[in-house]
């Protein structure tokens, strides 16, 4: 027997074991492990008897889906197939001469990384179930090299980054992270020119944990002070330390390490299994509460405490842990005055009446809390235009626990 007619045997043999045996191998095989993705995807798929294969990948500002490899036209998410697919996050299919091309979101848990294209003859019930299996593969690889592959870090950004900017995304968390029953999502503007604006979230076994700052000023040493208020924050909440202490613990690092500077913010937790919600607010606008699809006026109006890193001896007065029940369904915004204070065209403050506009109503009652802010950020940089005054951040926390989804 020949070479070629020994391959031939093989690739029967392969292909007589059927995608789901192939997939095995290719997975129990560590050879794959250091490969780029595009090659991974590309084995991974020629496993699972798929071909004319593509990852696009979501831009920081959720306008456009770029392919991985950059031979596929880019697909813009507002009026595409394949930007329903992301929106949605649901599959969909779009006709084509030679046969259709399934469009799968890509899924990181409840974070939106892109969508994956597979061509095919036909739509049938097979090849669906092994284009979302694929999809949901190339999200787990997506999500483990992401960290250290400068090539997703490309594909996401259409402009060059701010130094500020750099310094504070390299410690920004998951844009959306959640369980079944709670999702917290977030955006930053002008996101490549972010100067002293930063969220944070993070879940344990039962809270999640979301924060806002917002350093004064709007260059590196905002970004600076935010970045040192954000680890001092973390060092805390990692020893389960109280709301209390984690601002405390962001108070002396920015007095010893940057005297003259300061930072608001709002920190909050949410307990999962209850729905209460504790936060302490340090010189910052107050969240808002978007109940029903209503916004429900001053539900979080409180006396603000001193802003981060203001010395005790200003004010003698303790900072104070605020507290409210929430209900299944109860959405919160968390922003900074770069939302509120910014201006339209004609000179006009947008105001909360405008935020409250584009993220309350019958419509967002359907509407996944990721899409909710992405259309929101977008409404809001139509209005103002993309010269920014000041950095705008929103953070959503949606909370609906599962007694009350059944």
């Amino acid at each position: 027997m020949n070479d070629a007619e020994g391959n031939d045997d093989r690739a029967e043999a392969d292909d007589a074991r059927g995608p789901g045996n192939r997939l095995t191998d290719f997975l129990a095989d560590p050879a794959h492990l250091p490969l780029d993705l595009a090659t991974s995807v590309r084995r991974c798929a020629r496993a699972l008897g798929l071909s004319d294969v593509v990852v696009f990948l979501a831009d920081i500002q959720q306008r456009q889906l770029t392919a991985l490899n950059l031979a596929a036209p880019t697909q813009d998410i507002d009026s595409s197939v394949a930007g329903a697919s992301y929106r949605t996050q649901t599959p969909r299919e779009e006709p084509r001469r030679d046969g259709v091309t399934l469009w799968q979101p890509l899924i990181d848990g409840v974070e939106r990384l892109g969508v994956l294209s597979v061509h095919a003859p036909a739509a049938d019930g097979s090849t669906r179930q092994r284009a979302c299996a694929l999809a949901a593969l190339c999200a787990m690889m997506i999500t483990s090299k992401r960290a250290y592959k400068d090539t997703f870090v490309r594909r996401a950004r259409t402009h060059s980054m701010d130094l500020a900017a750099e310094l504070l995304r390299a410690f920004l968390p998951p844009r959306t992270i959640g369980t079944p029953s709670v999702t917290s999502t977030a955006v930053l503007e002008p996101a490549y020119q972010i100067g002293g604006d930063a969220f944070d979230h993070a879940l344990s076994e039962d809270t999640l944990h979301a924060a806002v700052l917002d350093a004064t000023g709007h260059n590196l040493a905002s970004g600076l002070t935010t970045a040192v208020a954000l680890a001092a924050c973390r060092k805390a909440r990692r020893t389960d330390a109280s709301l209390l202490d984690l601002v405390q613990e962001a108070d002396e690092a920015l007095i010893t390490w940057l005297p003259d500077l300061f930072c608001t913010g709002v920190l909050c937790r949410l307990h999962l299994p209850s729905g209460m919600l504790s936060w302490v607010n340090c010189g910052h606008p107050p969240p808002l509460l978007i109940r029903e699809g209503r916004l429900v006026e001053d539900a979080f109006r409180r006396r603000a405490d001193l802003p981060m890193g203001t010395p005790s001896k200003l004010s003698s007065r303790p900072r104070s842990v605020h507290r409210m029940q929430l209900r299944a369904g109860d959405r919160v915004l968390v922003h900074t005055d770069g939302i509120t204070e910014a201006r339209q065209a004609d000179g006009r403050e947008l105001g909360i009446e405008h935020l409250a506009h584009d993220v309350a109503g019958p419509g967002t009652l359907s509407e996944l809390a990721p899409e909710t802010l992405r259309r929101l950020i977008h409404s809001f940089l139509d209005a103002t235009g993309p010269q920014l005054n000041d950095d705008a951040t929103i953070l959503m926390v949606e909370w609906k626990p599962a007694q009350a989804m059944t």
